[in-house]
């Protein structure tokens, strides 16, 4: 059960713009799980990955476009926006590569840092929805690397990266449509490679008393991510940000709270 309701919150949160690393972290000590905390970094993979597939099946008409553009001389457009998304997982992944360990020092119960990225989230929700910017602007060279920028940025726990990427494209006036396929598809090459990053290292290894609770939450990740990714398409149209900035202030005060008092 603990497994499912992670990887509902990581399904959701993965899309909505409130951190699904943060929520994880929180969920995490709230539940106080010890079985699950020994093989938190597998537990992370195997949820990312079904967030990832859901990406895969919402957009597959898009990838699949994609791919396509990618090795054809024709499709001009569809070429350039596949190098936007390699140039946008340049700063995340060397991110990745030269201070991974770092990062797994800030993925270990720092409640306090997670909180209050949250509450720096909401400022940056509410700052890109209230700024009134009319966001009818294609993707460029410059803007998918600022974007990337980010992207990486969010790896720290507590900012949301779709919440990040996608004020960041609003600010930088990129169509809200745009901006919201570009989110979503640029995260799918750097999990997919984190993961290949990990079985290399040989850190992927599921004892079997853990195989059925991580499914489980694999399934519950995929479901709820299908859900929440569809759901995010419709609210970055509609500019909706702010109410999600209300609900990172609101989390981020009471963890706080939680965590010091």
């Amino acid at each position: 059960m603990e497994s499912i309701v992670l990887g509902i919150v990581q399904g959701l949160t993965e899309f909505l713009p409130v951190s699904s690393s943060g929520h994880i972290e929180i969920s995490q000590a709230l539940l106080g799980t010890e079985s699950l905390k020994k093989q938190e970094g597998l537990l992370s993979v195997v949820l990312h990955a079904a967030t990832a597939l859901a990406t895969i099946l919402v957009f597959r008409k898009d990838i699949a476009t994609i791919l396509k553009g990618l090795f054809s001389k024709d499709d001009k457009e569809q070429k350039q926006f596949s190098l936007f998304v390699i140039i946008s997982m340049i700063p995340a992944a060397a991110v990745g590569v030269f201070f991974d360990d770092l990062l797994e020092q800030l993925f270990e119960g720092q409640l306090v840092l997670v909180c209050c990225m949250l509450l720096l989230t909401g400022v940056l929700l509410f700052f890109a929805d209230r700024a009134k910017i009319e966001s009818t602007e294609k993707l460029t060279w410059g803007k998918a690397l600022i974007i990337g920028i980010a992207q990486a940025v969010a790896i720290l726990p507590g900012i949301s990266r779709s919440g990040a990427t996608i004020a960041t494209s609003i600010l930088l006036k990129v169509d809200k449509a745009q901006a919201a396929r570009f989110s979503f598809l640029m995260v799918v090459p750097l999990i997919l490679g984190k993961m290949a990053k990990d079985i290399l290292d040989g850190k992927l290894q599921l004892s079997e008393d853990l195989a059925i609770p991580f499914a489980a939450g694999f399934v519950a990740a995929l479901l709820a991510g299908v859900v929440a990714c569809q759901w995010m398409i419709s609210i970055v149209k509609k500019s909706k940000l702010s109410y999600f900035a209300y609900y990172c202030w609101l989390v981020g005060s009471v963890g706080l709270i939680y965590t010091l008092v």
